[in-house]
């Protein structure tokens, strides 16, 4: 070996640094090597919740007992197909994961409670109608120094929470809309006077988490591609990376700590395991390549559950990345339609099962894209692609075919090549269900969750359900896309990856959606991927310590 130190962590995603910190408070030695020049992985650019049951900032009531009800009610059935899910990791993240929360917080990280973020399953046993989600302070990036500039662009760039941006889409109707609006003026006038840059979300997370394990003394390296596992007499002793050119032999003496990525951006690995999906639809990590998941199974690791995704439908609109559109397809006026016309599961429901719903119509009828629906009605209130309520979309978005129109429902079937007769049926059979108060068909609305993804301001089933009757009618192709893959190695309670026949592969361990989810194919609630990530993270990092101090005390 070239050098070694005591732990070496490949990514620096979500839950890396956690691991990072962990071993520095036990007064052990860490590299953290990051394939991107820039750190933070996926988690920088998303809206970095996390989803921890029972934990410190939650001021409703919640336990133990209750989590674990929900989380074995979601996975009822499930455990032969998701190997990664068993009771005994999913009864590790609920015990550990508050534990984890409190050591950031020893630790300077600020955290806060997203108060209104139900679970996706709500009427599940153990299930709340309010949140187990938590979101990070703001953050001045302006403390990391020379590092602030090797973080990727925010997905929010502004001084704003995560609980304070999800108001704002209602600022044309909301009083507290319009306040949050007021902060952000406020925030962004004192941080040009003062030289601070607020942000919040998972920048603001990964910020802090990088500034508190540089403050640590955590090495971090980035271009620091890992090309090999080194095994040595039967354990993971290191890794070989290259960094500036060169390979360079990297020793691990307690261990190696896998957490770089899925596999969303490589199309070969898509077309083995998750077929008919395209690496254009993700919004993921340019890094979410895979060859760490192969370089991992090349030395005998186990993978399972490797045909989920992360889901979460995505439009294509003209000249820009993939646009996320979950937040559209689940508010009133507007319904999902195949190519056919046809209706076939709940608009109201997790982007996880959104994405999931795309792909296995399209085992049945032709769905991918599928096409949203909506009404003058909600374009007069709500969002749309990123646009602000009542405005004019841009003409491009006509001109190159994303957004078709149609002054009556049989002009827009037209328009999108769908029979006339089949979406004016389905239409009118949806408006009937509207009428009445209840879909028959998927229940769309009956969940707290439903509720809270559609109009505040309306009440009862009315704010998942809303006619679509009012022309001109508009349509665009909703495509399954993903934010990574939620299948990988298989680990253990402790986040050991382990072999196919169950042995533990001794000094490797995984965490993120470099590992099969301990959520099996469900996604519980807002934070269910960097929530975990962290936890096994953090819980990999103490077993290898004390690994490491037991091995010490028998020599």
């Amino acid at each position: 070996m070239e050098e070694t130190f005591d732990f070496v962590i490949v990514g620096s995603g979500a839950g890396s640094l956690c691991a990072a910190l962990m071993m520095r408070s036990l007064g052990k030695s860490v590299l953290v090597l990051e394939k991107l020049d820039k750190v933070g992985g996926t988690t920088a650019t998303s809206g970095g919740v996390m989803w921890i049951p029972n934990n410190r900032f939650m001021k409703v009531e919640d336990s133990r007992e209750k989590a674990i009800a929900y989380l074995d009610a979601l996975a009822e059935g499930e455990e032969t197909a998701a190997p990664a899910a068993t009771r005994e990791r999913r009864h590790a993240f609920v015990e550990e994961g508050p534990k984890m929360i409190d050591f950031l917080v020893s630790q300077g990280v600020k955290l806060k409670w997203i108060p209104t973020y139900p679970d996706y399953y709500s009427g599940k046993p153990g299930a709340l109608d309010t949140s187990r989600t938590i979101t990070s302070e703001l953050f001045d990036m302006s403390k990391l120094g020379a590092w602030k500039s090797k973080f990727p662009p925010s997905f929010l760039p502004l001084p704003v929470t995560i609980d304070e941006a999800l108001l704002l889409p209602w600022m044309k109707r909301s009083g507290a809309a319009r306040k949050v609006l007021g902060k952000i003026a406020f925030r962004t006038l004192l941080g040009k006077l003062t030289g601070k840059q607020l942000l919040g979300g998972g920048a603001g997370l990964q910020g802090q988490m990088a500034s508190a394990a540089l403050k640590a003394g955590v090495e971090i390296r980035l271009n620091a591609g890992v090309k090999q596992i080194l095994v040595e007499g039967g354990r993971v002793a290191g890794v070989v990376a290259e960094i500036d050119g060169r390979e360079r032999r990297i020793g691990a003496a307690l261990g190696v700590l896998l957490n770089a990525g899925g596999f969303s951006r490589n199309q070969e690995m898509r077309d083995r395991y998750i077929p008919g999906t395209s690496a254009t639809w993700t919004i993921t990590s340019v890094g979410d390549t895979g060859e760490v998941l192969q370089e991992a199974v090349r030395i005998g690791a186990a993978v399972a559950q490797m045909g989920e995704l992360i889901g979460q439908p995505v439009a294509l609109p003209p000249g820009r990345p993939p646009s996320l559109v979950h937040g559209d397809v689940t508010k009133p006026h507007g319904i999902i339609v195949d190519q056919g016309g046809e209706r076939f599961m709940s608009e109201a429901q997790s982007y996880v099962e959104l994405g999931r719903g795309l792909i296995e119509r399209n085992k049945v009828a032709p769905a991918i894209p599928s096409w949203l629906v909506v009404d003058s009605q909600y374009l007069k209130k709500y969002m749309f692609v990123g646009t602000m309520p009542g405005s004019a979309k841009p003409q491009a978005w006509f001109d190159q075919g994303f957004l078709k129109k149609g002054e009556t429902l049989d002009e827009l079937a037209a328009a999108c090549g769908i029979d006339a007769g089949k979406l004016r049926a389905t239409v009118e059979r949806f408006n009937g269900f509207v009428r009445n108060g209840r879909d028959e068909d998927f229940h769309r609305g009956d969940r707290a969750y439903d509720r809270w993804l559609g109009d505040p301001f309306e009440s009862g089933a009315a704010q998942s359900l809303g006619t679509v009757e009012e022309g001109p009618f508009y349509a665009l192709q909703v495509y399954p896309g993903d934010v990574s893959t939620f299948g990988g190695l298989v680990t253990d309670a402790q986040a050991r990856v382990l072999r196919e026949d169950g042995s533990v592969i001794d000094g490797l361990y995984a965490t993120g959606t470099s590992t099969a989810s301990v959520m099996g194919a469900r996604s519980p609630g807002a934070g269910a991927s960097i929530g975990p990530a962290f936890t096994f993270a953090y819980i990999a990092a103490k077993h290898a310590a004390n690994a490491g101090n037991l091995a010490e005390a028998a020599a």
